[in-house]
């Protein structure tokens, strides 16, 4: 199995470097799988972007030495629907991880587990709920949610919320913005699907489903036009709900309008995304729509921001326009390519030690320092 190496000149140091060693370990198709986008990817590129066009205004001369010790912040701790963080950070859902590495998702909520962070696993896991479960049981106060997409079979929606809800996931993260699969086209183009040894492990056990081969057209793409249900609206979260005693996120909302009707209909967490510039291309990106929501929410609920991470100023950035937490997608997937849980484990080493001496030389000695005054925005 490869590590990172030993040597510290030859460690990546960044999430680029990730990006790049990645490359040598990934087959095009999974390679093209992972870092594409919609249509032209200009949402894709956009959401990186977008934190770029937001410049920082550091406060000085703050005391900052009884919290900074020249390498972190000694504190970073923070709690989402009253679960405990060790620094405001969650794994997004992605499907189809074993691609990266043979223990694929497993791997990921082990290195999550043990760093603090929170993991929400993909309807589309090669790993099964129980088998990611079972592998994080050691860390009984780890934040693990599953993310949900309603399929036309409503026996096996509830199936696999009633599966999730067993094995000690914590909330319910429900994809909204895909009422169909936006246009892959490398993916269409390599005609995508996944190598006989992997299948869909929380759906191939209940109903044999799996992501087939199709001739001219992603297997994936082919699987949402045949089992999602694009006439899902906001009534069927009331039916969603009735299925377990576990809370409700939302994630894909892009406006305030939105964000409003997720809250009346019983949402207790909104994740503000674009689905990784993967669905409609054009698509606002997720930070510049973050405002927007936060403030048409006004505190009713807790606020994550999903899309773009790549630094730790990133993550300041977010936090200061009102997001309690962020979700980090593709990085997490060059970790794992690279070097399995050890390299997932470092890539949020390296968002934290980023987050802490952004705040550090921003003058934020604590979380609660982090506020809009912080930032200049660009007009939209």
């Amino acid at each position: 199995m490869t590590v990172v190496p030993n040597d510290h000149r030859l460690q990546p140091i960044n999430l680029f470097e990730y990006e790049k060693l990645a490359k040598e370990h990934l087959s095009q198709m999974t390679l093209d799988y992972y870092s594409s986008g919609a249509w032209d990817e200009i949402t894709l590129r956009d959401n990186c972007a977008a934190f770029e066009r937001i410049k920082l205004r550091p406060r000085v001369l703050v005391d900052v030495s009884d919290v900074y010790d020249g390498l972190r912040l000694r504190n970073l701790t923070t709690s989402i629907l009253g679960q405990p963080l060790q620094l405001p950070l969650l794994i997004a859902p992605m499907a189809f991880q074993c691609l990266a590495h043979p223990d694929g998702e497993i791997a990921t909520a082990l290195a999550a587990a043990s760093a603090g962070v929170g993991m929400v696993l993909s309807t589309m896991a090669t790993k099964s709920i129980e088998e990611v479960a079972s592998a994080s049981d050691k860390f009984p106060d780890s934040l693990r949610w599953f993310q949900l997409y309603i399929h036309k079979d409503r026996g096996l929606t509830r199936a696999l919320v009633e599966k999730a809800y067993k094995a000690g996931y914590k909330a319910l993260c429900l994809t909204v913005d895909a009422p169909v699969l936006g246009q892959r086209e490398r993916d269409r183009r390599n005609e995508f699907t996944l190598p006989p040894h992997l299948h869909l492990a929380n759906l191939a056990t209940i109903s044999g489903l799996d992501i087939s081969h199709e001739k001219g057209e992603s297997g994936l793409f082919t699987y949402f036009a045949q089992q999602l249900n694009p006439a899902v609206t906001w009534d069927d979260l009331e039916w969603l709900q009735s299925l377990s005693p576990l809370p409700l996120v939302i994630k894909g909302i892009l406006r305030g309008d939105d964000a409003i009707r997720a809250v009346e209909y019983g949402a207790k967490a909104i994740v503000v995304s674009n689905h990784g510039g993967r669905q409609l291309d054009g698509a606002i990106a997720s930070i510049d729509a973050l405002p927007e929501i936060v403030a048409a929410v006004d505190g009713k609920v807790e606020i994550l921001l999903d899309g773009g991470i790549r630094r730790g100023t990133d993550i300041l950035k977010a936090l200061a326009l009102g997001a309690k937490a962020v979700l980090i997608g593709r990085p997490v997937l060059w970790g794992l390519a690279v070097a399995g849980q050890i390299g997932v484990s470092h890539v949020i080493s390296l968002l934290q030690d980023e987050l802490n001496l952004g705040m550090a030389l921003s003058g934020c000695a604590k979380l609660q320092d982090i506020d809009a005054s912080l930032l200049i925005l660009p007009r939209l």
